[in-house]
């Protein structure tokens, strides 16, 4: 008599989307995608939504969040479940906020194994998320509290990468203080050591957003105001004429790189529109460049990836200076765009790692870095 097998229990995989950010609806499109290509063989998805006023709603479905919070559905909020990850890792789940009818089924269904924080910006890909992770004693896919901070933060960044020796395009960084109370002073320091063109940008957010290119002093001034709009910090990045360069890091302690694409932006730059509305921007994967030039690109992707104290995943965007050949690099994002479409899945498309493969490999990432913490003590012992 043949005894049938047990069935592994699949791995409930909560995918948390949305947040607090000016890049919200960014992250539902990438969410979308997530939850779509996750093996269902494997993976039972727990999605959770977190809206524009930070509330936490499980079980909403990411396109029918989008909908409602454009006026186009008005049912999703209300029939989601209010819920708060707390701090405890005792609890090990989801808590409803208000006592719903079922408690233990509500509770079943917020207990998750691993979470995919499928958040870009603020209060998502900045390290708050991850600090909360942390204490709950959840795994979670990508960087920790640190890297992810740094990763978000373009000052701090930018001054890790000069202290490791990787090549930057100058800059200078203000407050919103400092430039409401006197911008006559930063508007001639700008003009001075950087020149036109210039890029402004906040200094913690992603997605071009809050970005503008200044060809003159009006421009500069109305960029700076605009950026100040979205951080109380603001940096001012030298222009150059240059290629945009791409490169997808995967790993933890031993991170790999992807081959190297490139973006060809429909507007002057590759701002949001260019990213994400207009759908004329190309992309290049692999990049037409020498090897030399694109073995030194996935270098210093994992140079900068190790230097932030990076896991999991990020993307590493560089500038390649038409006239000098000069390589820069511009930054990190440590959760990337993640549709189908995204550089970072394309990248790694092309190295030989499919979508769906891509995922599993971050969650197992996301459980070996949880596993390799949990050695870590937390008491003293004399």
């Amino acid at each position: 008599m043949q005894h049938s097998q047990p069935k592994t229990r699949k791995l409930r995989v909560g995918v948390i989307f949305g947040g607090r950010s000016g890049e919200h609806e960014v992250s539902i499109a990438s969410a979308t995608s997530i939850i779509e290509h996750l093996d269902p063989n494997k993976y039972e998805v727990v999605p959770i939504a977190i809206t524009q006023e930070g509330r936490w709603l499980l079980g909403a479905d990411p396109q029918r969040l989008l909908a409602a919070e454009t006026g186009q559905e008005g049912t999703v909020l209300s029939e989601s479940l209010a819920v708060a990850l707390p701090g405890d890792p005792t609890v090990g789940h989801l808590v409803p906020l208000n006592q719903p009818e079922n408690v233990g089924q509500a509770l079943e269904a917020g207990r998750v194994d691993v979470i995919f924080p499928v958040l870009h910006g603020t209060y998502g890909e900045d390290g708050t998320l991850q600090g909360l992770l942390e204490m709950a004693g959840v795994p979670y896919v990508g960087c920790g509290v640190l890297g992810s901070a740094l990763g978000m933060d373009k000052e701090k960044m930018k001054m890790i990468f000069q202290a490791v020796g990787l090549p930057i395009v100058d800059y200078l960084v203000y407050r919103r203080h400092d430039w409401e109370r006197d911008p006559a002073p930063i508007i001639e320091a700008v003009e001075a050591r950087l020149g036109y063109p210039c890029f402004v940008k906040p200094v913690n957010l992603g997605s071009s957003v809050g970005v503008s290119k200044a060809h003159k002093r009006e421009e500069l001034e109305q960029a700076i105001t605009f950026a100040a709009e979205y951080d109380r910090k603001i940096i001012v990045e030298r222009g150059i004429d240059c290629r945009e360069l791409e490169c997808a890091v995967l790993g933890n302690d031993e991170p790999l790189a992807s081959v190297v694409g490139e973006i060809i932006p429909s507007n002057e730059f590759y701002d949001y529109r260019a990213k994400y509305i207009d759908n004329r921007s190309q992309t290049v994967i692999p990049a037409d460049l020498p090897q030399e030039t694109a073995e030194l690109v996935r270098h210093y992707a994992v140079q900068a990836f190790l230097a932030l104290d990076l896991s999991g995943l990020a993307r590493v965007d560089f500038f390649l200076e038409k006239t000098s050949g000069q390589l820069y690099i511009n930054e990190v994002n440590t959760m990337p765009g993640f549709t189908t479409i995204s550089m970072y899945p394309k990248l790694w498309q092309a190295s030989g790692l499919p979508y769906e493969q891509l995922l599993d490999r971050l969650i197992e990432l996301a459980l070996e870095r949880h596993t390799d913490q949990q050695r870590n003590r937390t008491r003293l012992q004399l």
